[in-house]
């Protein structure tokens, strides 16, 4: 019997582990690439069961054992290079070097939240040069619009369907646009940011509906517009940064294709998972608020931060723009069947790189 239940949990967890390899896109699929962490400690609590509980002098015993630990080794592969053990993709800069600061707070609100008082103290705490918040409406904008003595330059899109977004900033910003790249009532705000420096950099924020039972049945649309940005940033000279709630873990397969093609760098990778969503449920945590950037930045921060009455934390990521400098080394490049799927992904949806906004020259 004990074997027997050994067996059942250890296909169980083989079937979890391989159902993300299929490159289906339904969100019962898609979805299980979120709880790596989640299998890991299952697998973990069942290898230890095992070896007390089951006689491991018989082949069926090993066996099992051996199928838990290549499940194990599979997910660790994905999880790895976010943890502090793995080498830093994106080289540290310090305060005291820092050529040219940019600092962004990244936060999902959550329409329903009235604690706008916690989001300005934290701003006016922490002072970013750019404020972005997702999932914010109206009433949100009346609130945050308290900020535009410090912060003049603005996009606003309230929405009251969960996609509404806002970017409140202490820097200029030229060729600002509202973009529907793939759903007509799913946003993404495309900018330039204007440093003091006289430099510019090109910005993308982007909230994309997931794959659930409640949004989008499969990844299609959120996958679509990710890669059209990844397409358009991948020829650009100026520096680049990506950032919002991405309803995507940092360790998916869509999240490394987007990472490929793109050619931006990953700050979190030798740094930590940095976990933004659920704000409530330690158990359910994975990273789907993120940033992204070209090869002129180094980091200067990553920090975590508690948003009252919001299931996100907000993330404040804190770059060092470092022209003609080695900031890191990329480590993704794209293969031609890397591209083939990004083309089919965007085809079917029907958007090109084309369809995202590119600043002047």
């Amino acid at each position: 019997m004990t074997l027997t239940l050994f067996l059942l949990a250890s296909l169980f967890i083989a079937l979890l582990t391989l159902l993300p390899l299929w490159n289906h896109e339904a969100w019962w699929v898609r979805g299980l690439d979120f709880p790596r962490v989640q299998l890991i400690s299952l697998i973990l609590g069942t290898l230890l069961l095992a070896v007390w509980l089951l006689d491991l002098s018989r082949p069926q015993s090993l066996a099992l054992i051996t199928l838990n630990l290549a499940c194990l080794a599979y997910h660790a592969w994905w999880v790895f290079p976010y943890s502090r053990l793995h080498a830093v993709e994106v080289k540290a800069s310090t305060p005291d070097t820092a050529m040219q600061p940019l600092s962004i707070l990244t936060s999902n609100v959550l329409a329903s939240n009235r604690h706008a008082d916690c989001l300005i103290d934290l701003v006016n705490q922490h002072k970013p040069d750019i404020l972005v918040t997702l999932e914010s409406d109206n009433w949100w904008q009346q609130q945050l619009d308290t900020l535009a003595a410090d912060y003049p330059h603005s996009i606003r899109c309230p929405l009251d369907n969960l996609y509404g977004m806002h970017v409140y900033s202490r820097l200029p910003l030229q060729e600002s646009t509202i973009e529907y790249l793939v759903e007509p009532d799913v946003p993404s705000m495309h900018t330039q940011i204007l440093l003091p420096n006289g430099a510019r950099v090109r910005a993308h924020f982007l909230h994309p509906a997931p794959p659930s039972p409640t949004e989008n049945e499969a990844s299609a649309e959120r996958d679509a517009e990710l890669l059209a940005v990844a397409r358009s940033v991948a020829d650009n000279t100026l520096p680049v940064v990506v950032t919002g709630d991405l309803n995507d873990v940092a360790w998916s397969s869509t999240t490394r294709l987007f990472r490929k093609i793109s050619g931006l760098r990953d700050p979190r990778i030798g740094r930590g998972m940095f976990n933004t969503f659920h704000a409530e449920h330690w158990f359910i945590r994975w990273p789907l608020d993120h940033i992204f950037h070209s090869h002129h930045f180094r980091v200067l921060e990553l920090q975590r931060l508690c948003l009252k009455g919001s299931d996100h934390f907000a993330l404040l990521s804190r770059l060092d723009l470092r022209h003609g400098e080695d900031n890191g080394e990329r480590r993704l490049h794209p293969t031609p069947e890397d591209s083939a799927r990004a083309d089919i992904k965007m085809q079917n949806q029907d958007v090109a790189k084309s369809d995202v906004p590119v600043p002047a020259k």
